[in-house]
């Protein structure tokens, strides 16, 4: 599944790519991809024709556009088109004469638009999901409870669609608050790991990145939250965005050959991991001091956990 960077690197390319253009037209080529969209497709479709995307937002993995229709075009968007990717969910910007891909679920439209170079983009957006648990679908949008903007974007809209406002802030978020999290976390009395798996508590953080940035702060994912002094959250924070800002330089990790960007390019990030799935592999920073000691694999919530034994120590009142 894309965890936070794939996500921030699909907004990226989105912002690019499609803010400021006008959706011209909606094909929907499989229903199931649109079942969050109650009202059904020609809703959706009457929606969005003629409508304006104003921004691409994220928090956390939740990804939206908010739209501006066309007889009110300077008013405040009142809706927006969200995008879940699921496991394989990909949206690619493309030209109409290429072939539509296999799995292609969805196909917007777009009015012709110039990169800075003057060279025309692509005119249509793919939503592709082989498995089929993304999907698109319209939101209302809420003002942000905070009153900061909704989620990281190009314009700083301080609206989030409804589906979303109950997910925490991710460490990219310039709005993201350590002393919230802080105070929050050393409450919830449990497990480090599952702390940072909790999307209410702080968002975009999966499995991978939660074990390198565990590794990268020196703490064991059993650590209980309430024994976690603030140097230590705020060095695992810290780690937290270290290791996402690495993998959106490198596109992200790209563990599925399914998950791509707009451009249909994967990710190589997993080449620089340097704990999650390196089982029985030397741990890199015992290796430089010359310690022959080994990842080791732990079974955690009916998944896997990469640690190191040397310099992740088990804690001896551990909360797994």
């Amino acid at each position: 599944m894309p965890e936070l960077p794939e996500v921030e690197v699909v907004r990226r390319g989105l912002a690019r790519w499609v803010r400021g253009r006008t959706i011209t037209g909606v094909e929907i080529l499989d229903a199931r991809s649109i079942r969050r969209h109650a009202p059904g497709p020609e809703d959706l479709r009457g929606n969005l024709e003629g409508a304006r995307v104003l921004d691409v937002a994220r928090r956390g993995k939740f990804l939206w556009m908010p739209m501006v229709e066309p007889s009110a075009p300077d008013a405040a968007p009142p809706f927006a088109l969200m995008a879940h990717l699921g496991m394989s969910g990909q949206l690619l910007m493309e030209t109409p004469d290429l072939p539509d891909e296999k799995h292609l679920k969805v196909r917007f439209t777009l009015s012709p638009a110039a990169d800075s170079d003057g060279a025309p983009m692509p005119d249509e957006l793919r939503f592709v999901d082989q498995r089929i648990f993304g999907g698109v679908f319209l939101a209302g949008l809420l003002p942000a409870p905070d009153g900061q903007p909704g989620g990281l974007s190009e314009t700083g809209l301080p609206l989030v669609p409804a589906e979303a406002a109950h997910i925490a802030r991710d460490p990219l978020d310039p709005a993201f608050s350590f002393d919230d999290f802080y105070r929050r976390m050393r409450a919830r009395r449990t497990g480090i790991k599952r702390a940072l798996l909790d999307q209410g508590l702080i968002s975009g953080v999966g499995n991978i990145y939660a074990d390198e940035a565990l590794w990268a702060a020196r703490l064991h994912f059993a650590r209980p939250t309430d024994t976690l002094r603030r140097a230590d959250a705020l060095r695992l924070v810290e780690a937290a965005r270290d290791v996402m800002l690495r993998a959106l330089e490198a596109g992200g990790t790209s563990f599925d050959s399914l998950y791509v960007n707009v451009n249909g390019a994967s990710g190589y990030f997993a080449r620089s991991l340097n704990a999650y799935g390196r089982e029985g592999q030397p741990c890199p920073r015992c290796e430089a001091a010359g310690l022959p000691t080994l990842i080791r694999r732990d079974s955690f919530m009916n998944r896997s956990s990469y640690s190191c034994p040397v310099c992740q120590k088990r804690p001896r009142n551990g909360r797994w």
